[in-house]
């Protein structure tokens, strides 16, 4: 099920919604690697992706794309609630797999994949684009280099007030798996954890403030995480899609260390680093900002050379741990009298 180094990986989108849109058009610049088809359950809409972004092929459902012969690799791309049954299916088929995050909902879940998985010899790649993206790649390669000397702290943020409308599946936890936080701050979570320093996991603490009732979207959308590095370091994280920031979206970030400080724009904007020597200021990469085609670089590769990826199962269940936790240490709110 492995093509010939010179063929062509034939990948199906299993959904069509807005995140098969993104993907598909960040792959534009790998058409000579990677070729597209595309499943939903409603025909009509599978195929209007397809002539879209120019795929090879359609189906009207997510079982004729995984049984298709000429279908090398699933990209799973529907609500998390759906990821597990859709993956495992996939590789009893035989195909590799690239499943959107949060993947899985349980770490029974993550362990039932990794078996399935060990048992088809196939690749899985969980699609943490973020741990691929420019900003993420420079800021492990300063802190490697020493840039700023011994992480003292971190402090990220990331907050924008973006609301979802009645109608998103986001806003019904059982398709989402959780909350905001649950469903997206997860990116976050995961580039704090991968910089070298690792998080410990006994140290990270949740803390929610209460949802408010008001308008359509009424998830929680607001977390803050508190935790330490095993090098020492403290860190906090500040997650939120109810509060405004400058310019809808632009919010700075800080790592600070004995020698330095390293500040960014948590999009990836741009990056200043001040510590010995004159400051720099940087910009990490706008041509793949979201990290997407090396994600797909590395997803082609792993493929090409029986590996698995960096964003493989055992790297996602470290980040299922550290999110496991901070839901088992938010405080319960106080019970009705």
């Amino acid at each position: 099920m492995t093509p010939p180094m010179n063929q062509t990986l034939r990948v199906a989108f299993l959904g069509c919604g807005f995140i098969t849109g993104v993907h598909s058009r960040n792959l534009k610049g790998l058409r000579h690697e990677i070729a597209s088809s595309y499943a939903s359950r409603d025909a009509a809409r599978a195929a209007e992706f397809c002539r879209l972004h120019q795929g090879q092929a359609s189906f009207d459902s997510y079982q004729r794309a995984i049984r298709d012969p000429a279908v090398d690799a699933v990209v799973i791309a529907v609500p998390p609630k759906f990821h597990l049954e859709l993956a495992l299916e996939a590789l009893a088929a035989g195909k590799h797999v690239l499943v959107e995050k949060p993947a899985f909902l349980t770490m029974a879940d993550y362990q039932a994949v990794q078996a399935a998985r060990d048992r088809a010899g196939r690749v899985v790649l969980v699609g943490e684009n973020d741990h691929y993206k420019p900003l993420a790649v420079t800021l492990r390669r300063l802190l490697a280099e020493g840039a700023i000397g011994d992480m003292v702290f971190a402090h990220f943020t990331t907050i924008a007030k973006r609301f979802k409308t009645a109608n998103d599946w986001r806003n019904d936890e059982s398709m989402a798996g959780g909350d905001a936080f649950f469903e997206e701050g997860i990116h976050w979570l995961h580039i704090a954890g991968s910089l070298g320093p690792k998080i410990v996991p006994d140290s990270v603490h949740g803390y929610r403030p209460p949802p408010s009732n008001e308008g359509p979207d009424k998830r929680a959308k607001s977390m803050m995480v508190a935790f330490e590095y095993d090098n020492g370091a403290a860190a906090s994280l500040y997650y939120s899609r109810e509060v405004p920031s400058l310019l809808k979206g632009l919010r700075v970030s800080k790592l600070f260390g004995r020698q330095g400080i390293i500040s960014f724009e948590s999009n990836g904007g741009f990056l200043l680093a001040r510590g010995q020597g004159m400051p720099r200021v940087m910009f990490p990469g706008f041509r793949d900002i979201r990290g997407y085609q090396a994600m797909y670089r590395d997803f082609y590769r792993s493929i090409r050379e029986g590996r698995q990826p960096e964003m493989s199962l055992e790297r996602a269940i470290e980040d299922q741990v550290l999110m496991d936790r901070v839901y088992a240490t938010l405080r319960q709110p106080p019970a009705a009298t």
